[in-house]
């Protein structure tokens, strides 16, 4: 196969790979109330990406904005490294299925993940971290005051009683948001972009550059320049918000786009939804498409059961343990379509908090 014809398989981490929300966990465990705390700024890190458009504002920042809380209550690199460490949870079947796919063609992971989980997790399943992109932290670089830390807890105090914004289907600006729920994000924009970015410890907002959005994007880009290889040949598999720019670049190109257990965001911008709760159905998309390419995987996803896995010939290991997963019924893989993409974008969202947990999986 020839430099400009070699596949390339790319993907997320938690989600497809691992069932955490680390930067989640990591604030529910080192911040009092901290669950509801992390799924506020979620919610409205998705509102600024998706409605509001906040200039140079991404999805996935916030594990930008985290940060300061983070640091308020003590937690450092070292202590992020032994939390992550400790408490990694695989999607059955994905350290093989990472095993699998490297030995077919060159394989990257692209996280939003902090660099200290993405360490944890490399090592856990043996692959190689110069293969990824993640967020870059040094937690300890950055300073805070006594005064500044009992700041961001009375802060924090006042924002864990906000109401969760909940975007309304079709908004196009804050507009179309319940006057209580403008108010929610009127407030969280003084908080952050006012007070906080005016604190010593608010330059992290600066020094800290998540990976997510359109930095995703970017990394796809650098990764298939390195090998002087072309979109056409990328797969990418995904779950979230953070997904989309990437998703759309590689879909546009020619490339192929999986989401895996996708919240609503990831299903509406990909090609192919899977519903699964082993990781060896991405084992065997991404061994159809080294072998016969995107077409081929279309088709393959078009006509999803027994006997078309028959007739590709699965590699052994990968029939038997995905045959194991279908003794009643084979994992769910349907290519999306303008007619089945909306119920495609509920299933799979109520299907991912099955395999996530509630918390986790209706995060964006």
């Amino acid at each position: 196969m020839s430099s400009t014809m070699q596949r390339i398989f790319i993907s997320d981490c938690e989600g497809p790979i691992s069932k955490n929300d680390n930067a989640f966990e990591l604030t529910s465990h080192y911040v009092p109330g901290g669950s509801r705390f992390f799924t506020l700024i979620s919610r409205y890190d998705d509102v600024l990406a998706d409605v509001v458009k906040r200039p140079s504002y991404k999805a996935g920042d916030t594990l930008k904005l985290i940060l300061p809380f983070l640091k308020a209550y003590g937690v450092t690199s070292q202590t992020m490294m032994g939390y992550s460490s400790k408490n990694i949870l695989l999607v059955p079947g994905s350290k093989e299925m990472l095993q699998y796919v490297r030995s077919l063609m060159s394989s990257f992971i692209v996280s939003t993940s902090y660099e200290q989980y993405m360490h944890a997790l490399c090592l856990l399943v043996g692959f190689p971290f110069q293969n990824v992109y993640c967020t870059r932290l040094d937690l300890d670089k950055c300073e805070i005051s006594e005064e500044e830390a009992s700041r961001l807890k009375i802060l924090k105090d006042e924002m864990v009683k906000m109401p969760i914004p909940e975007i309304p289907k079709g908004a196009e600006s804050l507009r179309d948001f319940p006057k209580a729920l403008q108010e929610t994000v009127k407030r969280l924009d003084e908080i952050f972009w006012r007070e906080l970015s005016n604190m010593n410890v608010g330059k992290i907002f600066t020094e800290v550059n998540p990976v997510g959005g359109e930095e995703k994007a970017q990394a796809v880009q650098q990764i298939v320049t390195r090998f002087k290889s072309d979109l056409r040949n990328v797969m990418y598999v995904g779950d979230s918000i953070t997904d989309v720019s990437a998703f759309r670049l590689v879909r546009n190109r020619g490339g192929l786009t999986i989401s895996f257990n996708g919240n609503a965001y990831a299903v509406r911008e990909a090609e192919i939804a899977v519903l699964s709760e082993d990781a060896s159905v991405t084992a065997v998309l991404a061994g159809a498409f080294n072998k016969l390419g995107k077409r081929f995987v279309l088709e393959l996803a078009g006509s999803w059961e027994p006997s078309s896995l028959e007739k590709f010939g699965l590699a052994q290991p990968l029939k038997k343990s995905l045959f194991k997963l279908g003794e009643k019924k084979l994992p769910r893989v349907e290519v999306v379509t303008a007619e089945n993409r909306d119920k495609l974008m509920k299933e799979s969202t109520s299907f991912r908090k099955t395999v996530r947990g509630e918390a986790i999986g209706k995060l964006g």
